[in-house]
């Protein structure tokens, strides 16, 4: 599949979406939008691909809205709402994708692009990449379900310090604040990602799937009703092929190969 505003590219049992218009700081526009949910789309139909890596091209991951297209004034209001929804969309996907999704942040990620990085399973950021959310700032506000992602990750004071004041932090203080999951070295930035997201990508993708939708979904369910879910999934994983692997795997003290059914 080839794309304007991505690159895409599986390898490894996953799949790569790197945004790439690094002149613009990979900055999104609409086509970007488009693309990202097909990409996104063709991984989560693939059963070859176990998980998704999202990081950017060039200094940045993303700077969010291209700010130079919005200040041509070229949109009807109508246009406006449409690329809302877009933006928000791409967000849901990415929170929804029956696979896990792993951000690896090289650079600047700010509005759209830390809007999407919250919406993400997992958050690697480069220890001098830079995160946050301006968009109070300069008139407009957070989308893209942030408000209530960004809290379950740091709290809601800690969020409400970073959404109000717009401040940038970098990658160490992400990860002490749990908005992100690790901070690695520049550097390294790349090889701890594809690292980590192989070793998402060798698990049960039946059991991952279940697994990522409980836990998304916890904070909605009473402890009953959770419980319950829960014994649905592994009564549903107890079914599968995988499931037979594990137990044989485990007794014959080898690695399992997972097939996804």
């Amino acid at each position: 599949m080839k794309f304007e505003t991505i690159i895409y590219r599986k390898t490894d049992q996953y799949a790569e979406i790197r945004f790439n218009r690094p002149h613009r700081l990979n900055a999104v526009i609409e086509t970007f939008y488009h693309e990202m949910l097909k990409a996104l789309a063709d991984a989560e139909q693939d059963p070859d691909v176990r998980a998704v890596l999202l990081t950017g091209e060039g200094r940045a991951f993303c700077v969010g809205a291209d700010m130079k297209e919005h200040g041509s004034g070229d949109r009807t209001l109508n246009q406006r709402r449409e690329y809302l929804n877009l933006g928000n969309d791409v967000c849901e996907k990415i929170f929804r994708l029956q696979i896990p999704v792993v951000a690896a942040i090289n650079g600047y990620a700010l509005g759209a692009g830390a809007e999407m990085a919250c919406c993400c399973d997992f958050v690697l950021m480069a220890e001098s990449a830079k995160i946050g959310f301006p968009e109070i700032s300069i008139g407009t506000c957070v989308g893209g379900g942030v408000t209530q992602f960004l809290p379950r990750l740091v709290g809601l004071a800690k969020a409400r310090e970073l959404i109000f004041t717009g401040i940038k932090i970098d990658g160490t203080e992400a990860a002490r604040i749990g908005m992100a999951t690790r901070a690695v070295s520049d550097d390294a930035l790349q090889s701890e990602a594809e690292k980590f997201i192989s070793l998402l990508a060798i698990k049960a993708p039946i059991s991952m799937s279940m697994a990522k939708r409980l836990l998304n979904n916890a904070s909605y369910q009473s402890l009953e009703d959770q419980i319950k879910l829960e014994i649905d999934s592994v009564f549903i994983c107890s079914t599968t092929a995988d499931w037979q692997e594990g137990v044989n795997a485990f007794a014959e003290k080898r690695s399992p190969q997972f097939n996804g059914c």
